[in-house]
């Protein structure tokens, strides 16, 4: 069978003549008889010599379409080759030990080492052309493989065949994180601090988000725990606390939680949070983002929205070009939390392209389909608990220490020096003047430091101040010294805040940490922060910040 003449890649010099020759011979061969004056004209016309029309002739007989006539292009014929078979294997051994290798050497670089082999050998040095042909010839998938690893191989290769399906509202639940592609600034000078992170939950069957968490740290078990628990309850008081008129109507414990393997979605914490309410959490197959496909798809759909924003900075450098995204940048965290609901909204009330049609819609259907109603948390007030980071800890006759902190309360008095076992103390990285410790029955039970004196502080300034410590030689369990170098430390952020931007953003991040986990312990115990709260959802710590 001939080659298959490629039409499409042809240049338009070439076609021209293919359509010249094709609109002369096509009559040639329609008459039949091969008349010697016409054959003459036609060679006039084409200017050709009659052998060489008489060739072209039987090329379109064999194949009569126009590309057929394309004139052949100069030089070798394509996978031809005018190497020696030594210097054709030198190349391939140089390819296979040098070239495919996670140093990742540039063809330029393979062409010195191939000088060097040829010297040895006795060999005429391949020219630069020849090399790049030989390396192009290679497997991709396999020089992807050897020079960029497995799974960058798998990602760009690999079919796609699975993805999740869910038949039912809130059975399969996607989370993820990104960091998104705009700068806030902070709620005092309003100057730029950074780019803040978005946990994300989505339902797989409706396409509907169901819940989302806004930090300026990084993720961590704490921003899964706060995602989760915006996921799982009402939110018609926290769209009323920002002011905005619309229906949000997800809300409950879903059967399974999609995520991938980051260690924050491995925590011990969150495992057995799910494991108390009954969730599933299922792990995404190591190296096959595709899985995650519907999560994946909704964050892109937000960042394309945020980069509409002031301060935004795209999603690549070159889209960047010279725009100051930090200089641009005019929204506080809570706005943006704000702006991220209302997008929300509007996506729930757009035609979803998979769907065909909204999400809302959508919602509807799969509510209708589940085969039991959704499950609410129980205790609500002690849900964020069960998702809480914690340390075990004995309790001695002076109480509980923790991050080189004393923590007592009269509650821990049956247990000091007499359980032998060591109970669970669940703690806030936002605020570590409490924690939660965990009876053998269960409960929780709120314990303050020690000296009822102690500033509030966050994991991340104890973390700071221990540094600070470490860096001079003093002890870490020192607790008057670290509260001092805390002190110290807020002191010289307040100073420096108005004129740097890091210290702005730590400044921005103890403020929300400790407003956040007021309210969180509130509701822990019991306690609302607002007297007038009609039901839990008022005390949701969205728009926090985590530490840990």
């Amino acid at each position: 069978m001939a080659k298959r003449i490629d039409k499409l890649g042809a240049d338009d010099a070439l076609w021209r003549i293919a359509m010249a020759r094709a609109e002369t011979i096509r009559p040639l061969i329609a008459a039949g008889t091969l008349k010697a004056g016409v054959i003459a004209d036609a060679c006039r016309k084409l200017g050709v010599r009659r052998a060489r029309l008489y060739a072209l002739i039987e090329q379109f007989r064999e194949a009569p379409v126009t590309s057929s006539l394309l004139p052949a292009r100069r030089g070798p014929r394509e996978g031809s080759r005018r190497l020696t078979p030594e210097q054709d294997a030198l190349i391939g051994e140089a390819i296979l030990q040098f070239y495919r290798t996670r140093q990742k050497p540039s063809v330029n670089a393979l062409r010195r080492h191939l000088r060097q082999l040829c010297q040895a050998k006795g060999a005429p040095v391949p020219s630069w052309n020849a090399i790049k042909a030989r390396v192009a010839r290679a497997d991709e998938r396999l020089l992807l493989r050897d020079r960029e690893g497995a799974a960058a191989a798998r990602a760009r290769f690999s079919p796609v065949v699975g993805e999740y399906h869910a038949n039912h509202a809130l059975e399969i639940v996607q989370i993820d994180h990104t960091k998104i592609d705009v700068f806030v600034v902070d709620a005092v000078h309003r100057q730029p601090i950074q780019r803040p992170w978005l946990t994300l939950a989505i339902d797989v069957a409706s396409r509907m988000v169901t819940g989302f968490y806004v930090s300026l740290e990084a993720p961590s078990s704490t921003s899964v725990a706060l995602a989760i628990q915006h996921m799982t309850f009402p939110k018609a008081s926290w769209l009323a606390a920002r002011e905005i008129p619309a229906e949000w109507p997800v809300s409950g414990l879903p059967e399974a939680i999609h995520l991938d393997n980051a260690k924050e979605f491995r925590a011990r914490a969150l495992t057995r949070g799910c494991d108390e309410h009954g969730v599933r959490l299922i792990h995404r197959p190591v190296a096959r983002p595709h899985y995650g496909g519907h999560i994946e798809r909704l964050i892109g759909t937000m960042m394309s929205a945020v980069h509409l924003l002031p301060g935004t900075t795209f999603s690549n450098v070159a889209d960047l070009g010279d725009y100051d995204a930090a200089k641009h940048a005019t929204m506080t965290l809570d706005e943006l939390e704000r702006w991220l609901a209302l997008e929300v909204i509007r996506y729930h009330g757009s035609v979803h392209g998979a769907l065909k049609l909204p999400p809302r819609a959508a919602w509807r259907e799969m509510l209708a389909a589940r085969p039991a109603p959704i499950a609410h948390p129980a205790d609500p007030a002690g849900f964020l608990l069960d998702f809480l980071p914690f340390e075990e800890r004995l309790i001695r006759r002076d109480g509980v220490r923790l991050f080189d902190l004393r923590y007592w309360d009269d509650v821990l008095s049956p247990w000091a020096g007499r359980l032998r076992r060591r109970l669970r103390v669940k703690y806030d990285p936002r605020d570590l003047s409490t924690v939660f410790v965990e009876d053998p029955d269960g409960g929780h039970w709120p314990v303050r430091t020690a000296n009822l004196s102690r500033p509030r502080i966050t994991l991340a300034e104890l973390k700071l101040a221990q540094g600070a410590l470490k860096a001079r030689g003093q002890a870490l369990v020192d607790e008057q010294l670290i509260f001092e170098t805390v002190e110290q430390q807020r002191a010289l952020v307040a100073s420096a805040s108005a004129a740097t931007r890091s210290a702005r953003r730590q400044a921005e991040r103890r403020a929300r940490a400790l407003a956040a986990s007021g309210q969180a312990a509130a509701s822990a115990t019991g306690a609302s922060a607002n007297p007038d709260a009609d039901n839990f959802d008022d005390v949701l710590p969205l728009a926090m910040e985590e530490w840990s």
